[in-house]
């Protein structure tokens, strides 16, 4: 309450990466139709990711919900996300 301001920070840029959407849902809020839409983001191994970040792609930005490695070999990871309006 009061005083709370949300600063980012770049950590890195030009990743490479793949992106698709996963779903899309559509919910009411405030008398308001608004779409949701996930999608997954495929990097390279990064330790340092944190769900807290978000990702940009195209002057668009994608709030990290989970972090997965697949297999737990350190090589990939997938991001879920959703997109931030």
């Amino acid at each position: 309450m009061g005083n709370f301001t949300t600063s980012w920070t770049t950590v890195a840029s030009s990743i490479a990466a793949a992106i698709w959407p996963v779903s899309a849902s559509e919910t009411v809020k405030a008398n308001a139709l608004t779409m949701v839409t996930t999608h997954r983001v495929r990097i390279r191994y990064r330790s340092v990711m944190r769900p807290s970040w978000r990702v940009s792609w195209a002057g668009r930005y994608f709030a990290i919900v989970s972090i997965i490695d697949p297999n737990e070999d350190h090589k990939m990871l997938d991001l879920m996300c959703k997109e931030s309006v």
